[in-house]
């Protein structure tokens, strides 16, 4: 279904004036763009491809309605915070040499957040220092929201002068002279028989719309750079856009209805090499990377005013969801054609390397799960995790732990954010490097070897009951299978720590050294798990069913350390002279 809201508006400037109103339209141009609601075909048979379908067959629609050469994409729960986001992105798309521009990426900005941001939903080390520091490269990831396209590249084209990196670390760059240079003829309306075999393989690449097939150069040309200089390259004349546009007919709309049905798409690129790229839960990421593969240069664009916001997950049990949903998308990347490894020359080297962190992140779960069980191993079998402290490894760890926190106080220093902001960060990335980046890893997985299908859960974004606290959601306590990695680290180290006490304190030789540093490793790794045991709690003053589960297992753990701790007869008593090894 498609209906048009507000017809397109008059080429004369419609000025109001002072009509008694709440606001005064005195010498204010009052004319509205052209609204179109879009509602896209769904039939049984047929994959839509989530969002990734919907926002392709958006593209086409509006293709021919009107043709816009730049997108504003925006989530459903996302507004527009700053009306004067759209202009910062047109600065750097009509400047110099932002014809090689792709997209210009705004960071995201949540309302709704509690407070101390229990689950780090402002995600600020990654918006605010990883996106910041992917600038000064090749540009931004594409984040699936708050984000300017310009149309010509959503369409598969490769930028003009496009540049190769290779050699070591891609250092060395060369101009690429291929399918690039011939599209852009084409686009140019050039004359041959070179625009006539292009001609033929739009139907194969865009579907068969006269329309959409034309819409295609224009696109292009009202997209380039002002020539107002004489260093402006691909630039168009001034003037050129102010033609009248020309009135809709029904036959133009037909037309527009015809592009978004579900069998539009059968037998052409949409969604492989077109538009949003298909096949990833992560859509988003995919787009981008294909994008910055063909040799494209993104932006990141941070304005004084925040230019959107949006709401994000405040439930332990929800933001997992999300994250797995992530992580998920991240493991399909790994195993795939998008892979950042088989990216070609086009890509440079550290934004290779960026590309290739994104899918391989979800797999450090796994030492993530044995960092976090070290601690608890060391106090059940007495042994510290390094036999003998020699001078050699105190120098080599004293190293790491003086880089680690030098390159902490950089990222806060370089980024302008706070500690406690950092520290909900590594504090949930924890949480979530236990719980759903281990899952992720595991559906990734049978996915790739047995082939099944992976089925995600949409973020719920709201569901507290009491309609007179805006963080209800915050205390519901909803359980998930996700939540038990987390809990058997959280109740093993706390059964560690007991065990270590009692074995020191009725040990003949106590070794306090081992149990202080087990003990504190433990307690390192619970300070990390804390957020997530708080969200176990749920609401002061209600107690829910979980605290009595916790109650029980705590119970029955204290009566089985008692029986194991049953000190042997004829100790002389307990304690001793506390010695470093």
């Amino acid at each position: 279904m498609l209906q048009v809201m507000l017809k397109p508006p008059s080429c004369e400037p419609l000025i109001g004036c002072a009509d008694g109103k709440l606001i005064d339209f005195t010498d204010v141009d009052t004319r509205l763009p052209m609204l179109v609601y879009v509602s896209r075909e769904k039939r049984p048979g047929y994959d839509h491809n989530k969002k990734a379908g919907a926002m392709n067959g958006l593209v086409r629609a509006s293709a021919i309605m009107s043709n816009g050469p730049f997108i504003l994409n925006l989530d459903c729960d996302h507004y527009i915070y700053n009306s004067q986001a759209m202009r910062e992105a047109m600065c750097f798309m009509m400047d110099r040499g932002g014809d090689r521009i792709c997209y210009v990426q705004f960071p995201q900005r949540f309302e709704g957040i509690d407070p101390s941001d229990r689950y780090a939903n402002h995600n600020t080390v990654f918006f605010d220092v990883n996106m910041r520091a992917l600038d000064g490269l090749q540009g931004p990831v594409y984040v699936g929201t708050g984000c300017v396209f310009r149309r010509i590249a959503l369409y598969g084209f490769d930028p003009p002068r496009a540049k190769e990196h290779t050699g070591c670390c891609g250092r060395e760059k060369k101009s690429s002279k291929t399918r690039g240079d011939i599209e852009e003829r084409a686009l140019n309306s050039g004359d041959g028989d070179e625009e006539e075999m292009e001609s033929a393989l739009i139907p194969k690449k865009f579907g068969n719309s006269t329309l959409l097939a034309d819409s295609i150069p224009v696109a292009e040309f009202q997209g380039r750079p002002l020539a107002d200089h004489p260093g402006v390259k691909n630039g168009r004349p001034p003037g050129t856009l102010t033609a009248p546009r020309e009135p809709l007919d029904a036959s133009t709309v037909a037309e527009a209805v015809s592009v978004i049905s579900c069998w539009y798409e059968d037998k052409t690129e949409w969604g492989e090499n077109v538009g949003w790229i298909y096949g990833s839960v992560t859509e988003d990421v995919v787009t981008g990377y294909r994008m910055h593969i063909k040799g494209w240069r993104s932006i990141y664009c941070v304005t004084k005013r925040d230019a959107f916001r949006g709401t994000a997950p405040i439930n332990l049990t929800d933001r997992l969801h999300q994250v797995l949903r992530w992580a998920t998308g991240s493991v399909e990347i790994f195993f795939s054609r998008n892979n950042a490894l088989l990216g070609s020359s086009r890509l440079k080297f550290l934004q290779r390397v960026a590309y290739l962190n994104v899918g391989i992140y979800p797999f450090t779960s796994v030492f993530l799960i044995v960092y976090c069980f070290l601690p608890a191993l060391s106090l059940f079998s007495g042994q510290f995790i390094v036999q003998t402290l020699s001078v050699t490894f105190l120098i080599y760890l004293l190293t790491i732990t003086v880089t680690l926190s030098l390159l902490a106080i950089l990222e806060i220093k370089w980024s302008g954010i706070e500690l406690e902001e950092w520290w909900r960060n590594e504090q949930f990335w924890l949480i979530g490097g236990t719980s759903a980046h281990l899952a992720a890893v595991l559906q990734g997985l049978l996915k790739v070897i047995a082939g099944i299908e992976i089925s995600f859960t949409l973020t719920s974004k709201s569901g507290g009951e009491d309609i007179d606290d805006m963080f209800a959601d915050l205390y519901i306590v909803k359980w998930t299978s996700l939540m038990i990695p987390p809990i058997t680290i959280m109740m093993v180290n706390l059964i560690a720590i007991a065990v270590g006490f009692a074995r020191t304190i009725y040990s003949e030789i106590p070794q306090w050294s081992k149990l202080i540093g087990g003990v504190f490793f433990s307690f390192w790794v619970l300070a990390h798990l804390y957020p997530f045991a708080k969200g176990l709690m749920g609401r002061r003053g209600k107690t829910p069913t979980i605290v009595f589960v916790w109650s029980g297992l705590l119970a029955i753990t204290i009566s089985l350390l008692w029986v194991a701790i049953n000190p042997p007869a004829g100790s002389s008593g307990i304690g001793g002279g506390f010695e470093f090894p």
